[in-house]
């Protein structure tokens, strides 16, 4: 957890360097184009706010040539202000077409912010929308279905027998040899049915395996 946290540490005070560095540079070069004051600390600001707009348009997956298309503008931006700090632009004497792009930077970052906050489909609208029928042709009714109905039992059908344990026959075999033994006639139904105490369905059963 510690390691975890050290990580996590490193990476925001490395972000918030890299971001003070490049809000920095772009100050400078807002200054040095004769943007003084409050206006000179919005540049920066207007700059970094683009940035994160495209970069939520990439992440939404939603128009992502807009997306891209806006986020390397301000990247060209960002990057084009830190590398003029590096000594290869004269800071007291900048070129025009330098203060041109400054001057005009408000203005191509609000038509940016605008298109990416409030153009392009929402996610989930594409999905729930449904499809316009053509033109000209009828709608289609579904069919109702009916629910089928259970066929009704045939009168002539019979219940299967119930299956007869084996243990159950041989038990009823002995009390049909000692009703035998002790009457002389073989045992019927009704009599067997009692001696067992099953239903009388079971003890039909039983009789067909004696």
């Amino acid at each position: 957890m510690s390691a975890y946290l050290a990580r996590v540490d490193a990476v925001l005070v490395q972000a918030v360097i890299a971001a003070a560095l490049s809000f920095a540079h772009l100050h400078d070069i807002a200054v040095a184009a004769g943007q003084d004051g409050w206006k000179a600390w919005a540049y920066p600001v207007s700059v970094d706010l683009l940035l994160m707009v495209a970069w939520r348009r990439l992440r939404s997956g939603v128009d992502r040539r807009a997306g891209w298309c806006w986020f390397v503008i301000a990247l060209t931006a960002s990057l084009g202000a830190n590398v003029a700090t590096a000594g290869l632009l004269d800071l007291h004497d900048v070129p025009p077409w330098l203060r041109i792009l400054v001057a005009g930077w408000p203005a191509v970052a609000f038509l940016g912010g605008s298109l990416l906050a409030h153009s392009g489909p929402q996610r989930g609208e594409a999905e729930t929308t449904p499809a316009p029928e053509p033109e000209g042709t009828m709608p289609t009714p579904t069919p109702e279905v009916e629910p089928q109905q259970p066929e009704p039992e045939s009168p002539d059908s019979t219940p299967s027998a119930p299956p007869v344990p084996a243990a159950l026959v041989a038990h009823a075999r002995r009390i049909a040899a000692d009703h035998h033994t002790r009457t002389g006639a073989p045992i019927d139904t009704t009599t067997l049915r009692t001696r067992l105490g099953v239903p009388t369905q079971l003890a039909e059963a039983i009789a067909a395996h004696l």
